[in-house]
């Protein structure tokens, strides 16, 4: 099944912007980044995901990004730089960059904030309301919750599997 992408969406890199089938990108969202979304996913209405043509998210398949979620591959470094945004010019001397990869089977809880340079590995899930620090170190398979995040407990990869192998059973 082709794609779904609704029309009330922004992306401001139209030729860096992919999406695998059976996947549903919901209104109101916006992308301003490379982005790269794998196949049955789904990234629900009103996230963000930004950072400049420099950086790259990704979105690994079998994964969802619920409403309101907020994804930054740079963000200013608030203590020790003028905070604006400039087209001309970077202008602070700490920005904190880097690509946000979300590995299969993941999902990512309403209003989560996720900051740049983060690795999140296949069957992780975030829950709602959580911010992600820069670099933040993710153990495969596992809950992540709070502010600041923490691990919850693992998942469970055996049951997620075998519900993954009914939905691609035909």
């Amino acid at each position: 099944m082709k794609p779904i992408v609704s029309k009330s969406i922004r992306v401001r890199i139209p030729k860096e912007f992919k999406i695998g089938k059976n996947s549903i990108v919901d209104d109101y969202s916006y992308f301003s980044t490379r982005i790269s979304i794998g196949e049955y996913c789904h990234v629900a209405s009103g996230c963000t995901i930004a950072g400049g043509k420099d950086f790259e998210f990704i979105l690994g398949d079998f994964s969802s990004i619920s409403s309101g979620v907020r994804i930054w591959c740079q963000s200013n470094d608030y203590v020790n730089d003028l905070v604006i945004l400039t087209h001309e010019k970077e202008i602070g001397d700490k920005q904190i960059k880097g690509g946000v990869t979300i590995g299969k089977m993941c999902g990512i809880g309403s209003n989560t904030v996720i900051m740049p340079n983060n690795q999140i590995p296949d069957g992780t899930v975030i829950g709602a309301l959580s911010f992600v620090p820069s670099g933040f170190k993710f153990k495969s398979w596992s809950v992540y919750a709070g502010i600041p995040i923490k691990f919850v407990k693992k998942r469970n990869k055996k049951n997620v599997l075998k519900q993954l192998e009914k939905l691609l059973a035909k």
